[in-house]
């Protein structure tokens, strides 16, 4: 809904930046290598230095204030030219580009950094293809949707290939991937309404099962196949993700939703999705429903599920600020948010389940990738600009 422009300058900024995060205790930061910093058009042979050294700065300062890199390899920040070029993730090539700018990020950084992401939210190409994989819909013989899921297929080898990669070029370093975590309830106790419920997050957690077990669930390639959907795949694929599982799984935690049959029932948005609307939690001005009891409930089936460490890496509240006229900004209903999250995660957890950490999102006021809206505000630190770019981008401490 707003206009493409530049964000809030965190390439000038990042010390000023990380001093207020270490101000706040953090011992860790997620963020992510842009390929195209590296590699401009994905087809270069060697990396732009300049952006290699960048990094180096980054990372060194981090480590300076007692910050630890999450690192998320490829995060919405694929080079154009191979969308306009081979409707970006669709083409089998781009896998082997994309192996080339990981070997670098290992070769490079991997002094640095333990813990690795390979796919933001791989799922999220069904939602948003561009954004995720770089699919431009005219350029789809088969169809938009089948696109999709051959491209998620390349990518489901390449994270492979790179987990691969990174256990023999950075021993000790732990690779992870990471699902949108769409948490469905049935809105009532019809069966109708449990089997929709159940197919919904089976589909939700599928992709991840891909990458921890390895192979496509049965039931997700028999419900392609009555789509008329056919992933290309070549000789030596599924024994490709076979050998090389992720170590850990990760997932972005926001809200849940409820799912029911009944044409006429109330939706509501969160997180790209569309889900029906629980009359028992409260919503945000965006239609997000918070339910911190999910969390703990998500944490809960998703390590019954892959028996592999979790890291909750996005989580958060969006939210108007309002700066006072003393320049006091007081976010008492983000407080409560992230309050009643960490409870939940600690109750998790003394249930048995195995955190590595989290991260919320964002730590500071950034610019949200759905619409570039600003004034929907999530972090702790507040960042002077508006939806349309205008401001200081003077940064601000929040309560």
């Amino acid at each position: 809904f707003f206009p493409k422009r530049h964000g809030i300058d965190f390439y000038h900024r990042y010390e000023e930046d990380l001093d207020l995060f270490a101000e706040m205790g953090f011992k860790l930061l997620r963020v992510s290598i842009a390929w195209t910093r590296l590699y401009p058009t994905g087809r270069e042979l060697t990396p732009n230095p300049k952006g290699v050294a960048f990094y180096h700065r980054l990372f060194t300062a981090m480590r300076q204030r007692g910050i630890e890199p999450l690192i998320t390899l490829a995060h919405y920040e694929m080079p154009l030219a191979l969308a306009l070029e081979g409707n970006g993730w669709v083409s089998r090539d781009v896998i082997e580009l994309f192996v080339r700018f990981c070997r670098t990020c290992f070769a490079e950084y991997g002094q640095y950094c333990r813990y690795w992401l390979t796919f933001n939210e791989i799922d999220s190409c069904i939602r948003h293809p561009f954004t995720t994989a770089g699919i431009i819909p005219e350029l789809c013989e088969n169809g938009e949707l089948a696109a999709c899921y051959q491209a998620m297929h390349h990518q489901f080898v390449a994270s492979a290939l790179v987990t691969k990669d990174l256990h023999e070029m950075v021993p000790g370093a732990l690779m992870g991937c990471m699902l949108t975590k769409l948490t469905v309830y049935p809105y009532t106790c019809a069966p109708a309404d449990a089997l929709a419920t159940q197919k919904r997050n089976l589909e939700n957690l599928s992709y991840t099962d891909i990458q921890v077990f390895g192979e496509y669930p049965r039931l997700i390639l028999r419900d392609l196949e009555k789509k008329g959907i056919r992933i290309e795949m070549e000789p030596g694929d599924k024994e490709i993700l076979k050998a090389y599982p992720v170590d850990y799984v990760t997932f972005s935690y926001y809200m849940s939703m409820t799912e029911s049959v009944d044409p006429n029932a109330p939706r509501t948005p969160g997180n790209t999705v569309l889900g029906v609307k629980n009359p028992y939690l409260e919503s945000s001005e965006w239609g997000w429903q918070t339910d911190p009891i999910g969390l703990r409930y998500s944490l809960i089936e998703m390590y019954d599920r892959y028996k592999k460490p979790i890291f909750v890496v996005e989580n958060g509240l969006g939210a108007r600020d309002t700066v006072e006229a003393d320049g006091s900004i007081h976010d008492s209903y983000r407080i409560e948010y992230f309050r009643r999250h960490f409870i939940e995660m600690a109750k998790a957890i003394d249930d048995g389940v195995e955190m590595l950490g989290y991260t919320s999102w964002g730590p500071i006021d950034i610019i949200s990738a759905s619409g570039n809206q600003m004034s929907k505000r999530y972090g702790f630190i507040y960042v002077d600009q508006d939806d349309y770019g205008n401001g200081t981008l003077k940064r601000s401490r929040k309560d």
